[in-house]
Protein backbone atom coordinates (compact mmCIF):
# COMPACT_ATOMS: atom_id res chain seq x y z
CA UNK A 1 0.00 0.00 0.00
CA UNK A 2 2.58 2.67 1.36
CA UNK A 3 5.00 1.61 -1.73
CA UNK A 4 1.94 1.93 -4.28
CA UNK A 5 1.55 5.60 -2.67
CA UNK A 6 4.77 6.95 -2.92
CA UNK A 7 5.62 5.52 -6.60
CA UNK A 8 1.92 7.22 -8.15
CA UNK A 9 2.91 10.26 -5.52
CA UNK A 10 6.12 10.34 -6.81
CA UNK A 11 5.81 9.54 -10.71
CA UNK A 12 3.19 12.51 -10.61
CA UNK A 13 5.17 14.71 -8.52
CA UNK A 14 7.12 15.64 -11.96
CA UNK A 15 4.16 16.07 -13.85
CA UNK A 16 3.19 18.27 -10.72
CA UNK A 17 6.26 20.18 -11.28
CA UNK A 18 5.55 21.16 -14.35
CA UNK A 19 1.78 22.58 -13.23
CA UNK A 20 3.58 24.77 -10.59
CA UNK A 21 5.84 25.99 -13.18
CA UNK A 22 3.41 27.32 -15.18
CA UNK A 23 0.75 28.06 -13.12
CA UNK A 24 2.65 29.36 -10.12
CA UNK A 25 6.42 30.51 -11.11
CA UNK A 26 4.73 31.71 -15.13
CA UNK A 27 1.41 32.92 -14.43
CA UNK A 28 0.11 30.97 -17.29
CA UNK A 29 -2.89 28.69 -16.86
CA UNK A 30 -1.96 26.00 -19.40
CA UNK A 31 -4.72 23.26 -20.04
CA UNK A 32 -1.94 21.45 -22.51
CA UNK A 33 -1.63 19.28 -19.67
CA UNK A 34 -4.41 17.20 -19.84
CA UNK A 35 -3.02 16.40 -23.90
CA UNK A 36 0.88 16.40 -23.10
CA UNK A 37 0.16 13.63 -20.23
CA UNK A 38 -1.04 11.14 -22.05
CA UNK A 39 1.13 12.45 -25.20
CA UNK A 40 4.48 10.99 -22.96
CA UNK A 41 2.52 7.66 -22.55
CA UNK A 42 1.81 7.33 -25.73
CA UNK A 43 5.75 7.79 -27.35
CA UNK A 44 7.28 6.10 -24.62
CA UNK A 45 4.70 3.12 -25.09
CA UNK A 46 5.65 3.03 -29.13
CA UNK A 47 9.42 3.29 -28.67
CA UNK A 48 9.41 0.57 -25.80
CA UNK A 49 7.43 -1.47 -28.29
CA UNK A 50 9.81 -0.91 -31.23
CA UNK A 51 12.93 -1.68 -29.00
CA UNK A 52 14.12 1.28 -28.20
CA UNK A 53 16.27 2.19 -25.16
CA UNK A 54 14.12 3.37 -21.99
CA UNK A 55 16.52 6.44 -21.72
CA UNK A 56 15.89 7.64 -25.48
CA UNK A 57 12.06 7.08 -24.80
CA UNK A 58 12.08 9.73 -21.95
CA UNK A 59 14.24 11.40 -23.73
CA UNK A 60 11.43 11.74 -26.72
CA UNK A 61 8.49 12.28 -24.40
CA UNK A 62 10.27 15.49 -23.05
CA UNK A 63 10.75 16.60 -26.58
CA UNK A 64 7.17 15.51 -27.66
CA UNK A 65 5.94 17.40 -24.76
CA UNK A 66 8.47 20.70 -25.12
CA UNK A 67 6.79 20.69 -28.31
CA UNK A 68 3.15 20.79 -27.53
CA UNK A 69 4.05 23.44 -24.80
CA UNK A 70 5.80 25.31 -27.97
CA UNK A 71 2.76 25.14 -29.89
CA UNK A 72 0.51 26.31 -27.10
CA UNK A 73 3.01 29.17 -26.43
CA UNK A 74 2.83 30.52 -30.03
CA UNK A 75 -0.56 30.55 -30.08
CA UNK A 76 -0.84 32.17 -27.33
CA UNK A 77 2.20 34.90 -27.93
CA UNK A 78 1.67 34.88 -31.91
CA UNK A 79 -1.91 34.89 -32.38
CA UNK A 80 -2.48 36.75 -29.33
CA UNK A 81 -5.23 34.24 -27.76
CA UNK A 82 -5.87 34.32 -24.03
CA UNK A 83 -3.85 31.83 -22.21
CA UNK A 84 -6.68 29.27 -21.07
CA UNK A 85 -7.94 29.20 -24.74
CA UNK A 86 -4.63 28.16 -26.01
CA UNK A 87 -4.07 25.31 -23.81
CA UNK A 88 -7.71 24.03 -24.31
CA UNK A 89 -6.56 24.15 -28.21
CA UNK A 90 -3.78 22.06 -27.87
CA UNK A 91 -5.17 20.02 -25.66
CA UNK A 92 -8.30 18.74 -28.09
CA UNK A 93 -5.69 18.71 -31.31
CA UNK A 94 -3.25 16.72 -28.69
CA UNK A 95 -5.99 14.06 -28.80
CA UNK A 96 -5.71 13.56 -32.21
CA UNK A 97 -1.88 13.42 -32.50
CA UNK A 98 -1.79 10.89 -29.78
CA UNK A 99 -4.16 8.33 -31.23
CA UNK A 100 -1.78 9.09 -34.69
CA UNK A 101 1.24 8.43 -32.99
CA UNK A 102 -0.22 4.77 -31.23
CA UNK A 103 -1.08 3.87 -35.00
CA UNK A 104 -4.83 4.90 -34.76
CA UNK A 105 -5.37 2.68 -31.13
CA UNK A 106 -7.14 4.14 -28.16
CA UNK A 107 -4.31 2.39 -26.30
CA UNK A 108 -1.23 0.41 -26.13
CA UNK A 109 -0.48 -2.23 -23.65
CA UNK A 110 3.03 -3.26 -22.52
CA UNK A 111 2.55 -6.02 -20.54
CA UNK A 112 4.08 -8.18 -22.60
CA UNK A 113 7.15 -5.54 -23.39
CA UNK A 114 10.22 -5.03 -21.28
CA UNK A 115 10.07 -1.53 -19.48
CA UNK A 116 12.53 0.24 -17.14
CA UNK A 117 10.25 -0.86 -14.03
CA UNK A 118 10.10 -4.39 -14.73
CA UNK A 119 13.68 -4.72 -15.12
CA UNK A 120 14.04 -2.87 -11.88
CA UNK A 121 12.20 -5.09 -10.36
CA UNK A 122 13.67 -8.32 -11.52
CA UNK A 123 16.68 -6.72 -10.17
CA UNK A 124 15.92 -6.26 -7.14
CA UNK A 125 13.96 -9.02 -6.02
CA UNK A 126 16.92 -10.68 -5.30
CA UNK A 127 17.72 -8.17 -2.17
CA UNK A 128 14.14 -6.66 -1.55
CA UNK A 129 10.46 -6.44 -2.56
CA UNK A 130 10.19 -5.23 -6.10
CA UNK A 131 7.88 -2.08 -5.09
CA UNK A 132 10.35 -0.62 -2.86
CA UNK A 133 12.95 -0.98 -5.72
CA UNK A 134 10.69 0.85 -7.89
CA UNK A 135 10.15 3.20 -5.38
CA UNK A 136 14.15 4.03 -4.31
CA UNK A 137 14.67 4.84 -8.36
CA UNK A 138 11.75 6.78 -8.36
CA UNK A 139 13.02 8.82 -5.14
CA UNK A 140 16.53 9.51 -7.27
CA UNK A 141 14.89 9.97 -10.21
CA UNK A 142 12.59 12.80 -8.78
CA UNK A 143 15.23 14.12 -6.64
CA UNK A 144 17.71 14.35 -9.39
CA UNK A 145 14.59 16.60 -11.61
CA UNK A 146 14.46 18.34 -8.56
CA UNK A 147 18.16 19.43 -7.91
CA UNK A 148 18.19 20.47 -11.63
CA UNK A 149 15.29 22.47 -11.13
CA UNK A 150 16.59 24.04 -7.94
CA UNK A 151 19.74 25.22 -9.72
CA UNK A 152 18.17 26.29 -12.94
CA UNK A 153 15.87 29.24 -11.17
CA UNK A 154 19.76 30.05 -9.53
CA UNK A 155 20.64 31.05 -12.76
CA UNK A 156 20.02 34.19 -14.38
CA UNK A 157 17.45 33.06 -16.32
CA UNK A 158 15.73 31.23 -13.90
CA UNK A 159 15.25 34.27 -12.26
CA UNK A 160 13.98 35.83 -15.21
CA UNK A 161 11.46 33.26 -15.67
CA UNK A 162 9.97 33.92 -12.36
CA UNK A 163 10.16 37.59 -12.40
CA UNK A 164 8.36 37.34 -15.08
CA UNK A 165 5.17 35.98 -13.52
CA UNK A 166 5.54 38.39 -11.10
CA UNK A 167 6.12 41.77 -13.17
CA UNK A 168 6.33 41.24 -16.99
CA UNK A 169 7.02 44.66 -16.93
CA UNK A 170 10.09 44.38 -14.98
CA UNK A 171 11.49 42.16 -17.90
CA UNK A 172 10.23 44.52 -20.48
CA UNK A 173 12.55 47.62 -19.13
CA UNK A 174 15.88 45.18 -18.77
CA UNK A 175 15.70 44.79 -22.08
CA UNK A 176 14.23 41.42 -22.81
CA UNK A 177 11.39 39.45 -24.91
CA UNK A 178 8.98 38.16 -22.86
CA UNK A 179 7.20 35.94 -24.91
CA UNK A 180 10.94 33.81 -25.75
CA UNK A 181 11.40 33.59 -21.87
CA UNK A 182 7.48 32.46 -21.81
CA UNK A 183 7.93 29.89 -24.45
CA UNK A 184 10.90 28.04 -22.80
CA UNK A 185 9.10 28.20 -19.71
CA UNK A 186 5.96 26.50 -21.16
CA UNK A 187 7.84 24.29 -22.97
CA UNK A 188 10.27 23.22 -20.18
CA UNK A 189 6.46 22.77 -18.17
CA UNK A 190 5.40 20.66 -20.37
CA UNK A 191 8.47 18.08 -21.15
CA UNK A 192 7.93 17.90 -17.30
CA UNK A 193 4.82 16.72 -17.79
CA UNK A 194 5.53 14.73 -20.34
CA UNK A 195 8.14 12.78 -18.51
CA UNK A 196 5.44 11.84 -16.02
CA UNK A 197 3.16 10.27 -18.51
CA UNK A 198 5.96 8.39 -20.00
CA UNK A 199 6.79 6.91 -16.16
CA UNK A 200 3.50 6.48 -15.48
CA UNK A 201 2.60 3.91 -18.61
CA UNK A 202 5.72 1.89 -17.71
CA UNK A 203 4.05 1.87 -14.07
CA UNK A 204 0.93 0.68 -14.89
CA UNK A 205 2.24 -1.21 -18.38
CA UNK A 206 -0.47 0.52 -21.12
CA UNK A 207 -0.56 3.85 -22.71
CA UNK A 208 -4.28 5.06 -22.90
CA UNK A 209 -5.62 8.60 -25.28
CA UNK A 210 -7.57 9.50 -21.99
CA UNK A 211 -4.86 8.98 -19.86
CA UNK A 212 -4.62 12.76 -19.07
CA UNK A 213 -8.39 13.34 -18.26
CA UNK A 214 -8.28 15.20 -15.44
CA UNK A 215 -4.58 15.56 -15.00
CA UNK A 216 -4.57 19.24 -14.59
CA UNK A 217 -7.19 19.25 -11.92
CA UNK A 218 -5.48 16.46 -9.71
CA UNK A 219 -2.09 18.47 -10.52
CA UNK A 220 -3.52 21.62 -8.55
CA UNK A 221 -5.50 19.60 -6.08
CA UNK A 222 -1.45 18.62 -5.30
CA UNK A 223 -0.31 21.67 -5.98
CA UNK A 224 -2.30 23.10 -3.14
CA UNK A 225 -2.22 20.46 -0.45
CA UNK A 226 1.67 20.76 -0.35
CA UNK A 227 1.16 24.96 0.09
CA UNK A 228 -0.11 24.08 2.93
CA UNK A 229 2.08 21.44 4.44
CA UNK A 230 5.31 23.98 4.20
CA UNK A 231 4.70 28.05 3.88
CA UNK A 232 8.09 29.48 2.24
CA UNK A 233 9.20 31.35 -0.79
CA UNK A 234 12.26 29.39 -0.96
CA UNK A 235 12.81 27.78 -4.64
CA UNK A 236 14.20 24.22 -2.17
CA UNK A 237 11.03 24.15 -0.26
CA UNK A 238 8.47 24.97 -3.32
CA UNK A 239 9.67 22.37 -5.09
CA UNK A 240 9.80 19.93 -2.44
CA UNK A 241 6.48 21.06 -1.19
CA UNK A 242 5.09 20.47 -4.60
CA UNK A 243 6.51 16.85 -4.15
CA UNK A 244 4.94 15.86 -0.78
CA UNK A 245 1.81 17.35 -1.84
CA UNK A 246 1.54 14.67 -4.68
CA UNK A 247 2.28 12.13 -2.74
CA UNK A 248 -0.34 12.91 0.06
CA UNK A 249 -2.91 13.75 -2.24
CA UNK A 250 -2.07 10.27 -3.63
CA UNK A 251 -2.70 8.91 0.03
CA UNK A 252 -6.00 10.88 -0.40
CA UNK A 253 -7.18 9.29 -2.72
CA UNK A 254 -6.28 5.66 -2.27
CA UNK A 255 -7.95 6.27 1.19
CA UNK A 256 -11.19 7.38 -0.86
CA UNK A 257 -11.25 4.07 -3.20
CA UNK A 258 -10.30 1.68 -0.60
CA UNK A 259 -12.29 3.03 2.52
CA UNK A 260 -14.78 5.44 0.88
CA UNK A 261 -17.37 2.81 1.09
CA UNK A 262 -18.10 3.52 4.44
CA UNK A 263 -19.90 6.83 3.36
CA UNK A 264 -21.26 5.48 0.22
CA UNK A 265 -18.30 6.47 -2.41
CA UNK A 266 -17.23 4.95 -5.13
CA UNK A 267 -14.65 5.27 -7.52
CA UNK A 268 -17.01 7.67 -9.91
CA UNK A 269 -17.32 9.96 -7.16
CA UNK A 270 -13.07 10.61 -7.50
CA UNK A 271 -13.83 13.50 -9.52
CA UNK A 272 -15.86 15.27 -7.49
CA UNK A 273 -13.98 14.30 -4.32
CA UNK A 274 -10.70 16.26 -6.00
CA UNK A 275 -13.42 19.03 -7.04
CA UNK A 276 -14.42 19.92 -3.40
CA UNK A 277 -10.90 19.69 -2.35
CA UNK A 278 -9.51 22.45 -4.15
CA UNK A 279 -12.52 24.83 -3.60
CA UNK A 280 -11.64 23.77 0.06
CA UNK A 281 -8.25 24.93 -0.10
CA UNK A 282 -9.41 27.56 -2.03
CA UNK A 283 -11.97 28.67 0.55
CA UNK A 284 -8.78 27.88 3.62
CA UNK A 285 -6.20 29.56 1.62
CA UNK A 286 -8.32 32.80 1.30
CA UNK A 287 -9.29 33.17 4.72
CA UNK A 288 -6.11 31.67 6.40
CA UNK A 289 -4.25 34.28 4.62
CA UNK A 290 -6.53 37.27 5.25
CA UNK A 291 -6.28 36.27 9.01
CA UNK A 292 -2.66 35.84 8.67
CA UNK A 293 -2.31 39.26 7.04
CA UNK A 294 -4.77 41.10 9.99
CA UNK A 295 -2.62 39.54 13.08
CA UNK A 296 0.55 40.71 11.55
CA UNK A 297 -0.57 44.19 10.82
CA UNK A 298 -1.94 44.16 14.39
CA UNK A 299 1.35 43.26 15.75
CA UNK A 300 2.92 45.80 13.65
CA UNK A 301 0.33 48.40 14.98
CA UNK A 302 1.34 47.61 18.46
CA UNK A 303 5.05 47.52 18.09
CA UNK A 304 4.95 50.86 16.29
CA UNK A 305 2.15 52.15 19.10
CA UNK A 306 3.72 54.90 21.07
CA UNK A 307 4.31 54.31 24.82
CA UNK A 308 1.22 55.37 26.78
CA UNK A 309 3.63 56.06 29.75
CA UNK A 310 3.72 59.74 31.01
CA UNK A 311 7.44 61.16 30.62
CA UNK A 312 8.56 64.67 32.23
Amino acid sequence: MIEGILIEGLIYGIMVLGVFLSFRVLNFADMTVDGSFPLGAAIMAVMLVKGFPAAVAIAMAFAGGALAGLVTSLIHTRLKIPDLLSGILTMTMLYSVNLRVMSNRANLSLIRVPTLFSRISAWAGAFIPPEMGIVIYCILVVVLIKIILDLFFHTDFGLSLGALGANPQLIISQGMNPDIIKMIGICLANGLVAISGAFTAMYQGFADVSLGSGMIVSGLASLMIGEFLIRSNHIGILTLRVILGSILYRALMYLARNYGYYIHMTANDLKLITGILIILCIIVSKTGFRTGYRVKNKQKSLREAPSSGGCS
